[in-house]
């Protein structure tokens, strides 16, 4: 099993603390493997196997386990005897009240906990009740660039040239299971659109009730094809009145903040970077993992820029940095990038190579009085060529450099 780092470093300082480590992120980002690897950590401790729980409320052993009082009797079973337990819960969200169940061990004192699940409201809203300052979160996502080629490396195969070694990354996605073994682009878009199946059936529509999944798959598309892209309310109102459907537009951000919840897309905020304010407006979409675009929607050329922000975006927020959309008089800064008081500003494009596209990218920073880092980010190799402070980097190159979270 190929180790993930970037979290276990997140979870070693609180093993044997009385907090809760939370592990949350989308179906398939290797929550499960991590979960195995704090084990192996457990172990190599000291920790016996006979001191180590470890529940997956997926499979079929505890699949029947969905009710509160089932699960407390699964854990007197399993933790009554002497000592010290490591209690290891995977996709702990199925289970109706798991919430209690998880204070109560707590509150007995005898067990570490580690928990699991692919819901993120479902998560905070039960965690805020009984856990309040009890537990720490860790947020998981597929495998930025940056882990997949540390698993190319640790599969023992040779990293070729950076840009061929990106291209493939690009075409690919982030999923781990696609990274562990060797899977043809159409083999993998089928693990991927089985993944993107089990969420939207069993995360959403199930478990949610949802009835018109017409206009779900509707909102997912709309979505999907406009990753990158600013919108509005009124823009997804004109996109249904074109498709000659009236739509009521709270309705479909209602859709949107569930697929937030299991981690589908994500949003990012504008920030007035002369104002220095958060804006309500003109927000921006991302995907959990650009594999999920190609499964629904096919490989596009148009897709590209779209994806290469997305890439850049996942990078950043897997390493701890806070992210906005900036918007700066009339031109947009694709990343306002934010982490210990250190800013970051970044536009991300294929190239720059005509004078037209050059001044559109290096002129968005434009009026920005502040000496922090401005980059243009490309897939154009080569670095420092430098124009009123702005710096060109090769994006696969500054992704791979990019400093991880010290945590």
């Amino acid at each position: 099993m190929i180790k993930r780092p970037l979290y276990l470093k997140q979870i070693e300082p609180f093993i044997d603390k009385p907090v809760v480590k939370i592990l949350v992120g989308i179906r398939r980002a290797g929550k499960s493997s991590i979960l195995t690897q704090v084990r192996d950590i457990l172990e190599e401790r000291g920790a016996e196997e006979s001191q180590i729980i470890t529940v997956n409320f997926e499979s079929l052993e505890y699949s029947k386990i969905r009710s509160r009082e089932e699960m407390i009797d699964l854990m007197r079973d399993l933790t009554g005897g002497d000592g010290r337990y490591y209690v290891l819960l995977d996709e702990v969200q199925l289970v109706d009240g798991w919430d209690e169940v998880v204070n109560g061990l707590l509150a007995d004192g005898k067990s570490d906990v580690y928990i699991t699940g692919s819901n993120s409201k479902l998560l905070s809203t039960e965690l805020s009740t009984y856990l309040t300052g009890r537990y720490v979160e860790i947020r998981v996502y597929p495998l930025s660039f940056t882990e997949a080629l540390e698993f190319k490396e640790a599969r023992g195969l040779e990293l070729g040239d950076l840009g061929a070694e990106f291209d493939e990354y690009i075409w690919k996605g982030g999923f781990p299971i696609l990274h562990a073994f060797d899977y043809s682009l159409e083999d993998g878009d089928k693990i991927v659109e089985d993944i993107y199946a089990s969420i939207i059936y069993r995360d959403l529509i199930e478990r949610k009730g949802i009835r018109n999944t017409e206009l779900l798959a509707r909102v997912i598309r709309f979505l999907f094809d406009n990753v990158g892209n600013v919108f509005s309310a009124k823009s997804v109102a004109d996109y249904f009145k074109s498709e000659l459907r009236k739509v009521d537009v709270e309705t479909v951000y209602k859709f949107i903040e569930l697929l937030k919840e299991v981690f589908v897309v994500y949003e990012v905020k504008r920030y007035d970077v002369r104002g220095k304010a958060q804006l309500k407006t003109q927000e921006k979409y991302y995907l959990g993992d650009v594999g999920l675009l190609y499964a629904l929607n096919g490989r596009k050329d148009s897709y590209r820029n779209g994806v290469l922000e997305n890439i850049v975006y996942l990078e950043l927020i897997s390493k701890g940095y806070d992210v906005h959309i900036g918007k700066n008089d009339d031109k947009e800064i694709d990343f306002v990038v934010e982490k210990k008081g250190q800013k970051m500003y970044l536009q991300v494009a294929l190239g720059i190579s005509s004078a037209e596209t050059r001044a559109r990218e290096f002129g968005a920073f434009g009026g920005i009085a502040d000496n922090y880092p401005k980059y243009v980010l490309t897939l154009e190799q080569g670095n420092g060529d430098e124009e009123n402070g702005v710096v060109k980097k090769y994006l696969p190159e500054f992704l791979r450099e990019l400093k991880k979270e010290d945590r």
